[in-house]
């Protein structure tokens, strides 16, 4: 079977995938608009598919990141913040339900991101050792 190291990419690549499938999602929303607020569970699909547009536009922002400046760089909260306020504005230009959906399953997906983030690359940082003293109490 394959590896882990055998399925990734580098991140410019990354980026520009990234960056693809963000502009097709906010242009397949844009184009579906009328299906897409056609019935109610369409228009928590939107929302849906906004919340997807966040998570490709942060990662296509945290791969230009990390080309640019180097792996060890990480996103910061206005980042994610601009990606969010770009999500919800693409998916509120669908209904105004998108808008709250999209914001409801990006946190969501912002928090699963973090979680996963935190279990790949975080270093398990060791307790401090306590000295055990001679006297008795």
């Amino acid at each position: 079977m394959f590896s882990d190291k055998q399925l990734a990419v580098n991140s410019a690549t990354s980026f520009v995938l990234s960056s693809i499938l963000t502009l097709l999602i906010f242009s397949g929303m844009q184009m579906y608009k009328p299906i897409l607020v056609k019935s109610p569970i369409t228009i928590i699909f939107g929302g849906y598919l906004g919340s997807l547009m966040f998570m490709f536009f942060v990662t296509a922002v945290g791969n230009l990141e990390a080309t640019l400046f180097g792996k060890n760089f990480q996103l910061k909260l206005p980042e994610i913040i601009l990606s969010m306020a770009i999500s919800l504005i693409a998916a509120g230009m669908v209904h105004r339900i998108c808008f709250t959906t999209c914001l409801i399953f990006s946190l969501m997906t912002i928090y699963y991101m973090n979680k996963l983030s935190q279990k790949t690359y975080a270093t398990a940082v060791q307790p401090p050792v306590q000295a055990k003293s001679r006297r008795h109490k």
